[in-house]
């Protein structure tokens, strides 16, 4: 708003609370039908990063399943003769600690927050029921994607840990 400007720098919250229309502090850029247009096209698979990780791990060797929806969490990527699943993570979706990709939108807080702490949950319930079964994971993150070398080392050595000298193919 153009007036803000020209208010001083630490104006005492009093004032912004009752004299400032609190929409007017908050934005979005975009209009509530074209964020609902935006949000309705994030895909749930087959992501940019869910693909560049399995080209990685196509390229060391190991071959997988996808989309296990017998097992808890739904793991993006299944290596079922190591007893191992990979999930590829969104920063934003899932709560990635101190990510910039991470931070909450400034509009409907109260909303995100309370989504996002969910998703942090049940994927922390999800993990520890793979373990329960028998299963190890790791957790790729979008941001790390930046780097795929450090990625693909960080795959290689959770999927050799433990692997036999027959056990790939």
């Amino acid at each position: 708003m153009p007036f803000l400007r020209f208010l001083p720098l630490g104006l005492p919250t009093v004032f912004t609370q009752y004299f400032l229309p609190a929409k007017s502090l908050i934005m979005d850029r975009f209009t509530k039908k074209k964020r609902s247009w935006i949000m309705s096209r994030v895909k749930g698979r087959d992501t940019k990063p869910e693909l560049k990780v399995r080209s990685l791990v196509h390229k060391l060797g190991f071959r997988f399943r996808l989309g296990g929806r017998e097992l808890p969490g739904k793991p993006d990527l299944i290596l079922v003769r190591f007893k191992k699943v990979i999930f590829v993570h969104g920063c934003f979706w899932h709560g990635h600690k101190n990510c910039r990709r991470a931070e909450l939108p400034a509009t409907n807080v109260k909303f995100w927050k309370r989504k996002i702490i969910k998703n942090k949950l049940r994927d922390t319930k999800d993990v520890k029921a793979l373990k329960a079964l028998g299963w190890k994971s790791l957790t790729i993150w979008q941001c790390k994607l930046k780097k795929p070398a450090k990625v693909q080392s960080r795959i290689e050595t959770f999927l050799n840990q433990g692997a036999t000298k027959y056990g790939r193919h």
